[in-house]
């Protein structure tokens, strides 16, 4: 694959920066991460929206505009001619000359194959785990991943595949998706503070305000286990069920009847978007 680096385009095996800045030095970066179908970028406008939020937020300054990045990005896509895969965004902290304070952002861009989840883990669904947790800036997508990639292990262990976020009792967020539940008189209901507003989230939200009874609030922990369905949206995984939180099955322990009306929907977006028959 093509990368691009700071003005060059080169194979991703030569493109590099050098290890003063700030995301090397204390892990200190803005990105973001959207998938191309049919050499297409989805949703485009709306990750770079959130993209550019996120660099504003962290305080970083990069000289590349909305536009540049857009001719960088399509120019990448016709290199590299992957159909199906995902593009990462990352602005950096920069070469700054006490390691400490953000300076001018280093820009890099890679493109990488994707395959999103089978047909059967859809139907099983996934198993994941709790931990109380808030991450730092949570609107914000920064590449502090920490305590998310520190608990893989205890993942693992407990024959799990995510880790549900929570903070004095209030449910949050996954470490790379967001969470829906549906209650037992079928409303659809997802946590309004503390979280990343995802794309997948957004248009789902869009979408099911026209026809579904849905809210932006606060969730329980104890609540979400009690919930008839519960499932995670994001980037790579669209629309995915969560079968077992610890060791409490999700209603009958698979993808439950809204789950399945929710996911048929959006790929029908997606397939609205690319012009491709519904």
């Amino acid at each position: 694959m093509i990368a691009f680096v700071n003005g060059d385009f080169l194979p991703d095996d030569q493109a590099s920066i050098g290890i003063g800045d700030l995301s090397v030095q204390r892990g200190y970066a803005a990105f973001d991460f959207f998938r191309i179908r049919n050499n297409r970028p989805l949703f485009l406008d709306d990750y770079l929206s959130r993209f550019f939020n996120s660099v504003a937020t962290m305080h970083l300054q990069p000289t590349q505009s909305r536009e540049d990045l857009k001719e960088i990005i399509y120019a990448l896509i016709a290199q590299n001619n992957a159909e199906t895969s995902g593009m990462r965004l990352i602005f950096t902290g920069g070469y700054s000359p006490d390691s400490y304070q953000p300076v001018k952002p280093n820009l890099i861009i890679t493109q990488h194959l994707l395959n999103l989840p089978s047909a059967e883990k859809f139907d099983t669904g996934i198993k994941v785990i709790t931990k109380e947790y808030q991450r730092d800036l949570p609107t914000v997508k920064s590449i502090n991943y920490l305590m998310g990639i520190w608990l893989q292990e205890e993942i693992s262990a407990r024959k799990a595949e995510d880790v549900l976020y929570y903070k004095n009792g209030i449910v949050s967020e996954f470490p790379r998706a967001n969470v829906f539940m549906v209650t037992r008189d079928n409303k659809v209901v997802t946590p309004s503070e503390n979280v990343l507003r995802g794309i997948t989230r957004k248009k789902l939200l869009e979408w099911m305000s026209k026809d579904f009874e849905m809210e932006e609030r606060n969730i329980g922990i104890e609540e979400i286990k009690e919930a008839a369905e519960v499932f995670m949206t994001s980037t790579t995984k669209r629309i995915l069920a969560i079968s077992h939180i610890d060791d409490i099955v999700i209603g009958d322990g698979k993808a439950g009847p809204m789950t399945r009306k929710l996911s048929d929907a959006f790929v029908r977006l997606e397939n609205q978007v690319l012009g491709l028959p519904a």
